[in-house]
């Protein structure tokens, strides 16, 4: 190799050198930290990173809450980025990541303004980690006790009817859990476990609109179960107290059956 190539080629190096530390500052640039404004001060900080999840900038608002919760451990404001930071985690539906801020906001700042939407927006990232009604409900529950646990100790605040009305489709989601499991024993022919889970729906989750299918299931158990009168009373049961709604045409039916 002549001593040209060797020069070109020690250029070339060279060039690739410099933009191996100018690569990283392009890309963040690309990412959109270009539309950011300088930061001059740990106030602005934040400031910016509100205006960039106003934008629903999350990534952005994210580095920026970060790096001022780092630097400001002891500043009025930093149980507010934390509660924003766990805010932009769930909007980005990082569940995990939005749980550990609510949960280090509750424990290193329990007198915080932001306390209350902090205990919410926590049973809001347990439930978003619950899986599928064929599976383990455990997140569901841990959701469940989460918003019980923050009416409970934030009676008035805003997020209060948001609340009720979230424990309201999580008991809906566990009386639903249960009545599949009642359904499948019912199919089986496992009778008594069965007539158990839909007793549980009926006496625990009445107020998830659920307590009529439950009460069907258990004089449906009483009919397999060679009951007869039984499972005659609890049919009239049904049709009597949800008289105009499909279910009572349904217990109506399964009663005529059995009468003849």
């Amino acid at each position: 190799m002549g001593p040209k190539a060797t020069g070109v080629r020690t250029r070339a190096s060279g060039m690739l050198g410099r933009l191996g530390w100018l690569l990283p500052i392009l890309v963040v640039v690309g990412c959109g930290a270009s539309t950011l404004p300088a930061i001059h001060s740990e106030p602005e900080r934040l400031a910016v990173a509100r205006q960039m999840m106003a934008r629903r900038e999350w990534n952005i608002a994210i580095e920026l809450l970060k790096g001022y919760i780092s630097a400001n451990a002891g500043s009025a404001d930093v149980d507010e980025a934390i509660e924003r930071l766990g805010e932009c985690y769930l909007a980005k539906k990082d569940w995990p990541s939005a749980a550990v801020e609510f949960e280090r906001l509750l424990r290193d700042y329990p007198e915080s303004d932001s306390s209350g939407t902090a205990s919410f927006r926590l049973g809001e990232a347990l439930f978003g980690q619950a899986r599928p009604r064929d599976f383990d409900q455990e997140y569901t529950h841990k959701a469940l006790e989460q918003w019980q646990s923050y009416l409970r100790s934030f009676p008035g605040h805003w997020l209060n009817a948001e609340a009720e009305r979230k424990i309201v489709v999580t008991r809906r989601r566990l009386a639903l859990k249960l009545l599949d499991t009642a359904r499948l024993y019912l199919k089986l022919k496992f009778l008594s476990p069965a007539r158990i889970y839909y007793e549980r729906v009926a006496q625990e989750y009445a107020d998830t609109g659920l307590e009529s299918d439950a009460l069907l299931g258990v004089a449906m158990c009483d009919a397999k179960a060679g009951k007869k009168a039984e499972a005659i009373e609890g049919f009239k049961v049904v049709e009597e107290r949800f008289a105009g709604q499909p279910i009572a045409a349904r217990a109506a039916h399964e009663r005529s059956r059995l009468e003849r």
